[in-house]
């Protein structure tokens, strides 16, 4: 999501007829979390009311390769951590934002240089149905964040 300096992505959320609706965006990925500064827009008042997301990588020029995440979007309310990340990016202050963190619940990425490889990963405490495989037992799980993990899951 960084190749391009600041983060880039596609932030797909829940219109309120059920339909999606999908922006570019500039994520930020911190030690305490994935994090999006989204303006007063139908974008955030979807999030605001229906909480569900995805987020889709930005495409490399030089392949095909591509992240996801999807999860929900909580507003952060902790104004120390609103004001640190805000200062860190220069975050405009005039500017009617509210920061958002995005919760991972299932993870994607998609090598297609080489062998292509499609590896998933999904938080067992999401309730997400889990799939299994032989093969991918014994992987050892990927680090969410602090006290959490996504487990790697069959593609």
């Amino acid at each position: 999501m960084h190749q391009y300096g600041p983060g880039l992505g596609y932030l797909a959320t829940v219109r309120a007829d059920g339909g999606p609706r999908v922006h570019p965006v500039s994520p930020v990925i911190t030690d305490d979390g994935l994090f999006c500064f989204v303006v007063d827009s139908p974008k955030r008042r979807d999030l605001e009311r229906d909480g569900r997301y995805a987020l889709h990588s930005f495409p490399p020029e030089d392949n095909d390769d591509e992240a996801y995440v999807a999860g929900r979007a909580e507003p952060v309310s902790d104004p120390r951590l609103i004001a640190a990340i805000a200062a860190n990016l220069r975050a405009e202050p005039r500017v009617d934002w509210r920061l958002f963190e995005l919760t991972v619940e299932v993870a994607m990425i998609s090598r297609r240089a080489g062998a292509p490889e499609v590896r998933i990963w999904l938080d067992p405490s999401s309730g997400r149905p889990r799939r299994s495989s032989p093969r991918r037992a014994g992987r050892s799980p990927v680090r969410r964040a602090p006290g959490r993990a996504l487990l790697e899951v069959a593609t």
